[in-house]
């Protein structure tokens, strides 16, 4: 059982998995939270959507719900009423109509992003020296490799699809701008959180802060859990 009074469910974004919140889960354990990092396939809008309320059906208690980038649409997409509080870390937050795609390209690109494009399998990987460069280029070398070795390939039907009305409309919302961020733009972050009407706060990060600033994400997920 928890001790506190909100269980967190992390959700990771594209090119990554659970394991990029370890330094964020295991502080939160301590502290006596219940703690899941829920798996997203990648494959579409719809299966991560899917994916993530099956994760949410087996949570007893009310949820402060954490995504990193590209599931910062993905956690808005959800309709558990178990969910009272949104997290977004560094996170994309379309609005009813938009795509992923339509905020992730918003503006110009960071000079150091990756060119992405779909592979043979119609699979978009990032590519290997982006992870040094763009992704987490705060890391050291041991995250770094891990970080490349257990990346995801993410599916254009993921970000193509327009989402419905967000759950940030409709439940408190935290956001955490990574102010180092050369995969979504400080300026765009900016625009969403203000836009969403959120609880911004923001650090000298890059796009990786569960890995490279992990003490900020877990204050703002305590804030979060201690509003509700």
């Amino acid at each position: 059982m928890s001790s506190q009074n909100a269980d967190v469910v992390l959700v990771h974004g594209a090119w990554a998995d659970g394991s990029g919140w370890a330094k964020v889960i295991a502080p939160l354990a301590a502290e006596g939270f219940s703690v899941t990092a829920a798996p997203l396939p990648l494959t579409s809008f719809a299966d991560d959507v899917a994916a993530l309320e099956r994760a949410l059906e087996r949570k007893t208690g009310p949820v402060v719900l954490v995504g990193h980038a590209y599931a910062g649409a993905v956690i808005a997409a959800v309709r558990s009423e178990k969910v009272k509080a949104l997290v977004y870390v560094a996170a994309l937050a379309p609005d009813e109509g938009e795509t992923v795609a339509d905020v992730f390209y918003r503006g110009e690109p960071h000079p150091q992003a990756p060119k992405l494009e779909p592979d043979s399998h119609g699979l978009i990987y990032l590519p290997p020296d982006a992870f040094p460069t763009a992704f987490a280029q705060n890391a050291k070398a041991d995250a770094l490799a891990v970080l490349a070795a257990s990346q995801r390939p993410i599916s254009p039907a993921s970000i193509t699809v327009p989402v419905g009305r967000p759950l940030w409309k409709d439940r408190p919302a935290w956001y955490l701008i990574a102010e180092e961020d050369r995969m979504i733009r400080v300026d765009n972050q900016r625009y969403m959180a203000t836009r969403m009407k959120a609880e911004q706060r923001s650090i000298p990060a890059d796009h990786m802060p569960m890995v490279t600033s992990p003490a900020a994400i877990v204050d703002i997920i305590r804030d979060a859990a201690a509003a509700i």
